[in-house]
């Protein structure tokens, strides 16, 4: 009896609350970029997401982003196999500093075994990739920091 109370009590003050959370918010987190701009960044964690990326998406959402949780800092490089758009691709390091930017990365149309990398020059924690043009839309460049 206790848990379904609870339950219900849950249900109850979500429904009370006087705006909405759109379904985006739940999937996403504030990433502020150094001049104060917030985009919405889905995260991806776990393995499987880490390989998927942006595959088989058609497009992005303006402002919107994809921050990879890498387990340890590396030397990741990211391709563009399965992304049907240009990609913007930001590294940081522990510190969320950012230590290398690729711009305008082309979709790949190959096999999979002919799609160049990209990035993994430089030591890096995270990644982001945001769409083609936002790294000049928003003046980032390496040595600055990205918080979230």
């Amino acid at each position: 009896m206790r848990p379904l109370v609870l339950f219900l009590l849950a249900f109850w003050l979500l429904g009370c609350r006087s705006k909405t959370t759109p379904l985006d918010a739940l999937r996403t987190r504030e990433v502020r970029l150094p001049g104060g701009q917030v985009i919405r960044a889905e995260s991806a964690v776990d393995t499987r997401d880490v390989l998927r990326g942006l595959a088989f998406r058609d497009s992005l959402p303006e402002d919107h982003g994809l921050l990879y949780f890498h387990a340890r800092s590396g030397y990741y490089g990211y391709w563009m196999y399965q992304v049907n758009f240009p990609l913007d691709m930001i590294w940081m390091d522990d510190n969320h500093t950012i230590v290398e930017i690729v711009e305008n990365a082309p979709p790949c149309k190959t096999a999979a075994s002919k799609c160049p990398h990209f990035g993994g020059q430089h030591l890096a924690h995270y990644g982001l990739e945001i769409n083609a043009g936002s790294v000049r839309k928003y003046h980032l460049q390496v040595g600055q920091t990205i918080q979230w």
